[in-house]
């Protein structure tokens, strides 16, 4: 898709999010990570076709509902350990472009308590989904 398409698609979306949910994940490859859950910060937004998320009468079922982000958030952190930041941020981008309103969507993790002396270490990503 060119980039003028991209912006031409995200246009007529309405940006939806969730910022700084944090979770106690298991997740890191370094001996002191596997010790026990750590912190994680999640920030992910989605990109909502119009239609599926603008409301006519005030109701939620005319809307996407942010449930869904914090559902599977927690789906994912409870199947097991995971080594790497960027496989939880590939694997929640993904259940996130799967639901068919979302046309895109952005994912960012956040380890707070990994080195002394820095906010956080972190990855992120983002897609658009493949219009068929």
């Amino acid at each position: 898709m060119s980039p003028s398409n991209e912006i031409a698609l995200l246009a007529h979306c309405r940006r939806l999010f969730v910022r700084r949910m944090e979770m106690m994940v298991n997740i890191g490859v370094h001996d002191f990570e596997r010790q026990g859950p750590q912190r994680v910060m999640i920030d992910i937004d989605l990109y909502v076709d119009l239609a599926a998320s603008t409301p006519r009468r005030d109701k939620l079922d005319e809307v996407f509902d942010y449930d869904f982000i914090r559902r599977s958030v927690f789906e994912r952190i409870g199947q097991g350990h995971i080594e790497l930041q960027e496989t939880l941020c590939d694997d929640l981008l993904k259940r996130m472009l799967a639901c068919p309103e979302v046309m895109a969507a952005r994912v960012c993790t956040e380890k707070p308590d990994v080195y002394p002396g820095c906010d956080a270490v972190g990855c992120e990503r983002f897609a658009i989904k493949e219009r068929t």
